[in-house]
C-alpha cells in the first residue's frame, strides 16, 4: 500500500513558467485525500520557499515545508557525516541558505568539505580554489549532476557541467547527491517517517526521477509529460535497466487512477 509521493517538478508539474495541463488537480486531489507527498527537485540555485513560491504562482498549491531540494539534501548529507563542518559552497542562494542551516561553517579558507551546486558566475578562479581545497584533502560533494537546463531561449549549462571540470582539474570523482543518486530520495522519505516500499516516485524522466525510485527502493510511476516519450522510452529502460511500475500518458489519467484507487480502499475498509 502506497502511502505518499515523491513528485518531480519540472517536466512533471510544469515546464520551465508554464503550468503542465491536470498538474494543479493532481495536488488538489492528494490534498483531499489526505495522502502525504514532497516535491523533489535537483534544483540547488532555489530555496525550498522559493520553489513553494514558483508552484503557488503557476496555481499549484505548495508549502515550503513540502519541498525537498538537492542543496537540502547536500547540506543534510554533510551535517550527518561531518556535524559542523567548515565548508566551502560554490553556487547560489539556496544552497548557501541550506548549508548555514545545517549548522555547517561557510568559509573560503581550508574547508573541511567543498559543495558544489548551479553557479551561473562560476569563474577560472573558483575551479583554481575548488582544485587546491580538493587535491588539500577537502570532501567533494555535487548537489546533482544535470548537463543541462531547459531556459526560455534554450539550453544552458548545469551543475553537472561545472562538476565535471572541476573532476576533470582534480581526478576526484564527487558524491553525487540528486537525482538519479538514491540519496535525496532517502533524504526525503526520512522527512515522510515511512518505508521506501511505502513511497511512489512520480517522474517524467526514466534517467534522473525512475532511475533514483528504483535506488531507492520506491514503486514508480512514469508520466510521459516531458523528457521520456513513447518514442524514446525503450531506450532509456535499456540504458538504466529498469522499468517504471505504473506508466500514465498525462496527469489527468494519473489523477483519475489515484482517485479510482482511493475510492477502492474506502470501500475495502
Amino acid at each position: 500500500m502506497i502511502k505518499a509521493y515523491l513528485i518531480d517538478l519540472d517536466g512533471t508539474l510544469y515546464h520551465g513558467r508554464h503550468r503542465i495541463d491536470g498538474a494543479d488537480e493532481l495536488i488538489r486531489t492528494l490534498r483531499k485525500q489526505g495522502v502525504p507527498y514532497l516535491f523533489v527537485t535537483n534544483n540547488s540555485s532555489r530555496t525550498p520557499q522559493g520553489v513553494a513560491d514558483h508552484l503557488n504562482g503557476m496555481g499549484i498549491e505548495a508549502d515550503a515545508s513540502e519541498v525537498c531540494t538537492s542543496a537540502v539534501a547536500a547540506a543534510e548529507y554533510v551535517a550527518a557525516d561531518f556535524p559542523g563542518a567548515k565548508v566551502a559552497c560554490i553556487g547560489e542562494g539556496g544552497l548557501l541558505q541550506a548549508i548555514e542551516e545545517a549548522g555547517l561553517i561557510l568559509t573560503d579558507d581550508e574547508p573541511d568539505v567543498v559543495i558544489q551546486g548551479i553557479d551561473r558566475d562560476f569563474t577560472y578562479q573558483k575551479l583554481t580554489k575548488a582544485l587546491r581545497w580538493i587535491n588539500g584533502g577537502a570532501k567533494f560533494i555535487m548537489t546533482n549532476p544535470d548537463l543541462q537546463l531547459p531556459a526560455d531561449d534554450g539550453l544552458t549549462p548545469g551543475a553537472g557541467t561545472i562538476g565535471a571540470a572541476i573532476e576533470a582539474a582534480t581526478g576526484v570523482q564527487p558524491t553525487v547527491i540528486g537525482k538519479p543518486s538514491s540519496i535525496i530520495m532517502r533524504s526525503a522519505i526520512r522527512r515522510l517517517n515511512l518505508k521506501a516500499e511505502e513511497v511512489a516516485v512520480i517522474g517524467d524522466n526514466m534517467r534522473t526521477d525512475i532511475a533514483a525510485g528504483v535506488a531507492a527502493g520506491c514503486e514508480t510511476i512514469l508520466v510521459l509529460t516531458g523528457i521520456t516519450t513513447h518514442e524514446n522510452m525503450d531506450g532509456h529502460i535499456q540504458a538504466v535497466k529498469a522499468r517504471p511500475d505504473h506508466v500514465f500518458e498525462d496527469l489527468n489519467t494519473l489523477t483519475a487512477w489515484l482517485a479510482q484507487k482511493a475510492g477502492q480502499a474506502t470501500k475495502k475498509e
